[in-house]
């Protein structure tokens, strides 16, 4: 018998849309997407049992199958256990042995906040709150100044925060609870996942993974 669906509670685009032309990229909030269907709950085909929350499992067959995980053939030079994101191909790759990789679709960032360069797993977290940076709280002073850990969490279920050095450089690879944005590139910077994907890629990564961001085959900035 199926599992039944989660009782999944609408996106809060309330504050999406207050965010939309301003919000950084720690914000992890997208604008309302005209993908997203009037009824949310038809994404979700039943749950997989996680603590404290369980986490909604997608309908992948919604998806384009060249965004669902899966273990391919990889030709890059980065060593096995460096996570490569590709903004062009809104795909993150996770290199393995032996000349392939476990790739995820990923949504990207919209034109003039995705970010790429180099850095590292900083830490992790597990259903992390989410909290405005000073910027966003200086342009929308009615902000919450934190949102606990959740299903309608921004960050979802996972999120790895990246770092240079040890300077958490606000972006971030997490969950999201808009599984319509994978393959799309309309988030406010960060790399988002489904959750059940992010939750998969946190157990394979130990913090200090080597992280590198592409984008047009480059993985610095000019």
């Amino acid at each position: 018998m199926a599992a039944p669906r989660p009782n999944i509670r609408r996106p809060i685009h309330a504050v999406i849309l207050a965010l939309t032309a301003t919000v950084s990229l720690a914000g992890c909030q997208t604008r309302q997407s005209q993908l997203a269907q009037d009824d949310d709950s038809a994404w979700y085909i039943g749950a997989k049992a996680d603590k404290p929350f369980d986490i909604p499992l997608v309908d992948t067959g919604r998806l384009d199958p060249k965004y669902r995980r899966q273990t391919v053939a990889y030709t890059g030079l980065e060593a096995p256990g460096t996570i490569v994101v590709d903004i062009d191909q809104r795909q993150l790759f996770l290199v393995q042995e032996g000349g392939t990789a476990l790739r995820y679709g990923v949504g990207v960032g919209k034109a003039g906040f995705s970010w790429r360069g180099e850095a590292r797993v900083g830490r992790k977290g597990v259903w992390p709150d989410w909290s405005p940076t000073p910027t966003m709280v200086s342009l929308h002073p009615d902000l919450p100044r934190t949102r606990k850990g959740g299903v309608d969490n921004p960050l979802g279920a996972r999120a790895l925060y990246l770092y240079q050095g040890n300077r958490d450089i606000l972006f971030r690879i997490h969950g999201t609870n808009e599984p319509w944005s994978i393959g799309e590139q309309m988030s406010s910077g960060c790399v988002r996942m489904l959750n059940e994907d992010v939750a998969d890629l946190y157990e394979h990564v130990p913090v200090g993974t080597r992280v590198l961001v592409k984008r047009s085959g480059r993985g610095a900035r000019s």
